[in-house]
């Protein structure tokens, strides 16, 4: 027979931990959600680059859930040695299984750290290049010029070479003309001069420079040089190809098709 009445404290005790700790867990939930309201609306983070802010409510959140679950479990009895040291082993497992994921996780800490690009800066990575919409814990997603979401790892970043292209307030661009041997250099020069000036996109300072790059086997090659604001890079690359063109043209310089002269000898 089951001596209840001697065994009925201890049933008592293990319920009342167990009722405290579902308390302890249920309020916890409860005040996690009108922490994540306050964080929401916290002016400190508001302050800080989207990216940073939503990388530290994240992680507020999940040590804030840890604490939540740790306090319940000490409650209801159970040892927080063997709950570290459960934790430990199911830790050493889980990151055996998911090194992977932990690298990238850390990755995305270092790039938060460094900082060698921020969300809305235009990156190439190998060869992959894009919009930085985001860095979450995991990933960075990109976002191309013909409107693909790209996602890649962050550990991957962290172990390559990343090209840049908005760190700076202006670009250079370098624009190469193929023209015959016959066109004057004089000529050149003053025709492709005339369109860099002819656009209020081209920066004053550093001033346009057309230099002669190179005397190939079938043309002479000069390289149209300007200055111009990050943001209107593309709209001056693209007219000054157009517009490069034409004036060449008008200015009667022949922009030459690759030749090869030929001599027949007899005997």
């Amino acid at each position: 027979m089951i001596d209840w009445t001697a065994i009925a404290p201890t049933i008592t005790e293990a319920g009342m931990k167990l009722l405290g700790g579902l308390i302890i867990l249920f309020v916890g939930l409860i005040l996690i959600r009108w922490i994540k309201k306050l964080i929401s609306r916290s002016r400190v983070l508001g302050k800080l680059e989207p990216t940073v802010s939503g990388f530290l409510r994240k992680l507020l959140i999940v040590v804030l859930y840890g604490v939540v679950l740790l306090s319940a479990a000490g409650v209801m009895g159970v040892p927080l040695s063997l709950f570290v040291t459960v934790v430990s082993l199911a830790g050493a497992a889980v990151s055996l299984s998911l090194q992977g994921v932990l690298s990238n996780f850390f990755g995305g800490i270092v790039i938060l750290i460094l900082k060698p690009f921020k969300v809305g800066e235009y990156i190439k990575v190998g060869d992959t290049d894009g919009t930085v919409r985001s860095i979450d814990m995991f990933y960075t997603v990109l976002v191309t010029p013909d409107g693909k979401v790209i996602s890649l790892p962050n550990s991957s970043l962290t172990n390559t070479s990343i090209v840049n292209f908005s760190a700076e307030e202006t670009r250079k661009i370098d624009m190469d003309f193929s023209l015959s041997y016959s066109a004057k250099t004089e000529d050149v020069r003053s025709a492709l001069l005339k369109v860099a000036h002819g656009s209020e996109l081209v920066l004053k300072d550093p001033a346009p420079q057309v230099l002669l790059q190179e005397m190939a086997d079938s043309a002479v090659k000069y390289r149209l040089r300007v200055f111009v604001k990050n943001t209107d890079y593309w709209n001056l690359y693209y007219y000054l190809t157009e517009e490069g063109k034409k004036a060449l043209d008008e200015a009667g310089l022949e922009i030459p098709f690759p030749q090869m002269d030929v001599h027949m000898k007899e005997g």
